[in-house]
């Protein structure tokens, strides 16, 4: 059995301790990595956020893909497709996380600190533009409308959601949190 860490052998930006995911560190590893912390550049926001919008793409074209095969209504469908949106965009970070060694529970942890702005930023611009495009809650599978709306409504929450994945990198949030498992 190891012995706990000191508190003041691996501290943060703020001088808070490390080894934990939250604070920088892998769960059970001494001298935890601080978490980055300071200005992000855009091309880490951009991966991360391209990282979230491939679950959320996921996710979201499967739900609808469920809700219009079983005729359900709009409503429904984009809940469906909501729900699996944080699903996928979880389930990638955590696939990620436990390749680097790391228990489930703590993967998941990961995932939420990681994944949980990103993703609910992602999904209300993408289903806002939806809702509000005249028509695109009425599409079906096969009409051109119904993917040109939502190849546009993904692009629009790419470009919105990137700042504030550069935003919360830069203060060591975000994926900040999952990075330092990517070895």
């Amino acid at each position: 059995m190891r012995r706990p860490e000191p508190r003041a052998a691996a501290s943060d930006a703020h001088g808070a301790p490390g080894g934990t995911p939250e604070r920088g560190g892998h769960p059970g590893h001494s001298g935890g990595t601080p978490a980055a912390a300071g200005p992000a550049g855009w091309a880490p926001a951009a991966r991360a956020t391209l990282h979230c919008l491939t679950g959320c793409a996921l996710g979201e074209i499967l739900g609808m893909v469920i809700g219009t095969a079983l005729s359900w209504h709009n409503v429904p469908t984009t809940v469906l497709a909501i729900v699996l949106a944080f699903v996928f965009g979880y389930a990638l970070t955590v696939r990620g996380v436990l390749a680097a060694g790391v228990g489930f529970g703590a993967a998941l942890r990961v995932a939420l600190a990681a994944d949980t702005l990103s993703i609910a930023v992602m999904e209300l611009i993408d289903n806002g533009v939806i809702v509000l495009w005249p028509s695109a809650m009425d599409a079906q599978l096969s009409d051109a409308l119904f993917w040109g709306v939502l190849a546009a409504s993904l692009v629009l929450a790419f470009v919105v959601t990137t700042p504030v994945n550069k935003w919360m990198i830069g203060r060591g949030k975000g994926h900040a949190v999952a990075h330092r498992y990517h070895h």
